[in-house]
């Protein structure tokens, strides 16, 4: 191949996950505990993400979205499988196997928004200390740079520099989510995994807190992992889409052809779960049954418990 082709001349992803798995041991009771079970929480998925994109990672509760996206960035450690990240650092690195203690120079460059904006703030901490926690950690101890640094990104999400000197409990939901986002992303990272970010806040709110991550994507040369069920916030943020049943991907592509031309039974499903203003649109088909389960002995029965020719129950 042509050294300049455009093939050649594209850049390697910036993260490029292969066979994660994360298993969680099940163990009998009593005095001699030992092993009987394990729960497939992540199931070997593979998916690569390049500068700049956002993807969204999207299944019912349970699927193992939130666990996918803690193994990606270590908060919890692989099984299995192959997390490689394109460092500024470090160069190319596998984050599923480099030790712990050489995981806080990469913390810099990839971060995590959290769900809860009342449970990830400490209460204890002004929104000075807390944004700029990040910069102590990894070595700022210039406290007149860092109270600027935590004012000019108070600024980027939308806060004032004169709320630096309260707390969380004196902020709206919507506050304290830029509050968490302002940490997040203090240290200029290139990746963020915002897990559920927009769930627990009110529709109109959720809808100012997405147009802010488009923004500062943008200005900041971001790339997101969006982790979410709100397949309609999915659809207007993200780029490509992972489908997550049983802790495996089940489909992947862009989200015009997830949602325009999905193809897995299982999409459908969450696709027809989506709420429509149109009264005339006819009812959801019925999803029966119960989620498969993923423990080690059950099995894997990726077939979903959808029945589209079902009529729906009596009201």
């Amino acid at each position: 191949m042509h050294a300049d082709s455009p093939a050649a001349a594209q850049p390697p992803p910036l993260l490029e996950v292969r066979r994660l798995k994360k298993y969680f041991p099940v163990f009998s009771r009593g005095l001699l505990r030992r092993k009987v079970d394990e729960v497939r929480a992540v199931d070997d998925i593979s998916f690569t993400l390049r500068a700049g994109e956002t993807l969204g990672l999207v299944g019912e509760s349970g699927c193992g979205k939130t666990t996918a996206s803690r193994a990606i960035l270590r908060a919890l450690h692989p099984t299995a499988g192959e997390v490689l990240f394109e460092s500024d650092r470090l160069g190319r690195i596998d984050l599923a196997r480099i030790p712990d203690r050489a995981l806080k120079p990469l913390r810099q460059e990839m971060q995590m928004i959290f769900q809860d904006p009342f449970s990830s703030l400490n209460p204890r901490m002004t929104v000075e200390d807390i944004v700029g926690e990040p910069l102590l950690i990894h070595g700022m101890a210039n406290s007149r740079e860092r109270r600027r640094r935590v004012a000019a990104m108070l600024d980027k999400v939308g806060l004032l520099a004169r709320h630096m000197q309260r707390y969380p409990h004196a902020f709206s939901g919507g506050q304290r989510q830029r509050i968490g986002i302002a940490r997040a992303l203090i240290m200029h990272p290139k990746l963020v995994v915002a897990d559920e970010a927009v769930s627990a806040l009110d529709v109109s709110v959720q809808a100012q807190v997405i147009n802010l991550l488009q923004d500062l994507q943008e200005e900041l040369k971001l790339t997101y992992v969006f982790v979410a069920h709100d397949l309609s916030v999915v659809r207007h943020i993200c780029n490509r889409v992972a489908v997550m049943y049983l802790g495996k991907i089940v489909e992947f592509g862009p989200v015009a052809t997830i949602f325009e031309r999905p193809r897995h039974p299982y999409t459908r499903a969450l696709l027809s779960a989506i709420p429509s203003p149109d009264p005339d649109v006819p009812l959801r088909p019925v999803m029966v049954g119960e989620v498969g389960d993923p423990n080690r002995f059950a099995g894997h029965d990726m077939t979903p418990v959808f029945h589209p020719d079902q009529p729906p129950p009596p009201p």
